[in-house]
């Protein structure tokens, strides 16, 4: 049987290279789109590793003021502290979660480097965020006192730095001194990967990330940003909350995966009216070939088996040529991503065409199925 369906393919080759080329051009979008939404899937699974709700962002522009400025943000910190409405404040750099900034430190141990996101922080910004330390403890005003400056790390930082050595206590750049270990740290949000982290503990910060009291409205955030520009005359206050940043994070890694999903669902329609044509037309052509089978005795399972048949090797050979092509990611590791990855996008592009081209061909293959071999003679 399977001998029989790849010959009449085969005797209808030129009928069939456009729909095997749209085919194969489908299965490789579907395997790209297929890859990018296992990607991030993936990464959105992974925890976040801090808490976000009623959580601003208030960040402090200094503009043309340099007097004093450290000072200046330590008075303004402890004064957004003394709100009833204030469960926890810290201060930070530019690059808070969800932020558009990001800063970046090499760092360095037993002649190892790995590249880190680098957070300057103040002590109070793991209760700030919920972060849990299971490892040591975070960073206090007294871990200052001696020649190495403390930070904590995260785990990932944890796995290519030391491997299996205990981080505690250890001196990496030649500077820094481990004295605690967080699990994940996803600044941009959860389609982040979770890399290498460095927390150092810097009070002179200008962003102030606030957690206030579930139901806090806009009128605390007005009576807030009014006393802070009151004591910094000429600077500039400006609040985010999180909440909305993290959105627009999600935006950015959302809409290029809508748009790519919209254009492979216009090329899986355009195969699928294509096949769809394709096999009326075949049957319309062959109807004496059907009426010959269902008279010596063919079912109309069996014809409609046929097409149904016809269509999956099509749809095979073309998958094939596109498998050939899909497996050198993993192969040659394109991506620097997981060959699993790769793997489970080929099974869902392979399941979705194989879906697609068999609902194509029920309808022909029914009407195929319903031929009566004495019309189909008496017609010829």
């Amino acid at each position: 049987m399977l001998r029989h369906l790849f010959k009449l393919i085969w005797n209808k080759k030129r009928a069939h290279t456009l729909l095997i080329v749209e085919i194969w051009a489908s299965f490789m979008v579907l395997f790209g789109l297929a890859t990018l939404i296992v990607v991030n899937v993936s990464k959105y699974r992974e925890p976040l590793g801090f808490t976000y709700a009623n959580v601003w962002a208030v960040q402090l522009h200094n503009n043309q003021d340099t007097t004093d400025v450290g000072g200046k943000l330590q008075r303004i910190i402890q004064r957004v502290r003394t709100y009833p409405a204030v469960e926890s404040a810290s201060s930070m750099g530019d690059n808070f979660p969800f932020s558009a900034y990001q800063n970046g430190s090499t760092i360095t141990y037993k002649k190892h480097d790995v590249q880190a996101d680098y957070y300057a922080t103040d002590d109070n910004f793991a209760n700030t965020l919920g972060i849990a330390v299971p490892t040591g403890h975070w960073y206090r005003s007294a871990d200052s006192v001696g020649k190495y400056r403390p930070v904590v790390i995260n785990e990932q930082a944890r796995k290519e730095l030391f491997a299996t050595e205990n981080p505690l206590g250890k001196i990496i750049s030649d500077q820094y001194k481990v004295v605690g270990v967080i699990d994940n740290f996803k600044a941009k949000g959860e389609f982040m990967a979770n890399q290498p982290a460095l927390f150092e503990l810097a009070k002179a910060n200008n962003t102030i990330l606030v957690r206030v009291k579930p139901g806090t409205d806009a009128a605390f955030e007005s009576t807030m940003v009014k006393a802070i520009a009151s004591q910094l005359p000429g600077w500039g206050v400006e609040v985010d909350y999180l909440t909305d940043s993290r959105k627009n994070q999600h935006n950015l890694v959302l809409v290029p995966i809508i748009i790519a999903s919209i254009v492979c669902g216009f090329l899986l329609i355009n195969v699928a009216l294509g096949l769809f044509g394709v096999l009326n037309l075949s049957i319309t052509r062959r109807r004496s070939e059907i009426g010959l089978r269902r008279a010596i005795g063919a079912t109309g399972s069996g014809v409609s088996t046929q097409f149904v048949g016809e269509t999956w090797v099509l749809a095979t050979f073309a998958m094939l040529i596109g498998l050939l092509l899909a497996v050198q990611f993993p192969l040659l590791n394109v991506f620097d991503l997981q060959a699993g990855v790769y793997l489970t996008a080929m099974g869902i592009a392979v399941l979705i065409i194989y879906l697609i081209v068999t609902l194509c061909a029920l309808f022909p293959s029914r009407q195929a199925a319903l031929i009566q071999p004495a019309t189909a003679l008496h017609e010829e």
